[in-house]
């Protein structure tokens, strides 16, 4: 794979981006849910169900299964749209959108929607020299 912006992507490789965005969504759904004591398991699909949905959103959006690890073309929208997507559905379902968890879920998504992009790009760089 030489670069993931100008490649064209094979069935697997688009179904594996987009499952490691949804496993992201999931973790960071779980941590939350465990760092306030919540049962993790239990209600982990109420926590992450936004969230997953605004992602799906943010793919269709982006067309993200042209360029699935695009850092720029694909991460930053796919997360913008999780990101406002998901606080929009907490919102409208009587679920928190303080502030304070605002900031953190944009952070921690930025970090995992776009990282992994980013490290992608990275290794896709250094195997190409």
């Amino acid at each position: 794979m030489a670069s993931p912006d100008r490649t064209a992507h094979t069935t697997g490789q688009i179904l594996a981006a987009f499952g490691i965005d949804v496993v992201l969504v999931v973790v960071f759904a779980a941590v939350g849910r465990a760092s306030h004591d919540e049962a993790p398991i239990s209600g982990l699909a109420t926590t992450a169900g936004p969230f997953a949905a605004a992602l799906v959103v943010g793919w269709i959006v982006s067309l993200a299964w042209r360029s699935p690890q695009a850092v720029v073309r694909t991460g930053i929208p796919v997360w913008i749209v999780t990101v406002a997507g998901g606080m929009i559905l907490r919102a409208v379902t009587g679920q928190g959108v303080q502030v304070a968890f605002v900031i953190v879920a944009a952070s921690v998504l930025l970090l995992m929607i776009v990282g992994w992009r980013v490290a992608a790009t990275l290794v896709a760089r250094r195997r190409a020299r």
